[in-house]
């Protein structure tokens, strides 16, 4: 079996997106505290959900950029988008409700998108 990298714009736009989004699914899956330190969240010392939920976020998203990459289907990359379109929504009405419009937040949108 052959590692296909696409020949098309659109396909490489697409691929390229997959595996950005496996790197920093990979990222936050394996330094989730350097993660929860970069977005201002740190863990109580009573407390240690915290980097089990980021390293559960970051293995969905480096497992849907990886299975987009080795994949390498349509309905496969749409998923993909999808995903980041609704976690831009979920973070345009954070910013919007709840006065979450920070730098940080800010920079992330700009990622996302």
């Amino acid at each position: 079996m052959q590692f296909y990298f696409p020949t098309e714009l659109g396909e490489q736009l697409a691929f390229s997106g997959a595996s950005l989004a496996a790197v920093l699914g990979f990222i936050i899956m394996f330094a989730p505290s350097l993660t929860m330190h970069f977005f201002g969240l740190a863990p109580r010392d009573d407390r240690r959900e915290g980097p089990a939920i980021f390293r559960f976020a970051g293995g969905m998203m480096l497992g849907l950029g990886l299975s987009a990459i080795l994949l390498a289907q349509v309905w496969v990359y749409i998923a993909i988008g999808a995903t980041f379109g609704i976690g831009f929504f979920g973070l345009a009405l954070s910013m919007l409700q709840d006065h979450g419009a920070t730098l940080r937040n800010m920079l992330f949108i700009v990622v996302v998108l």
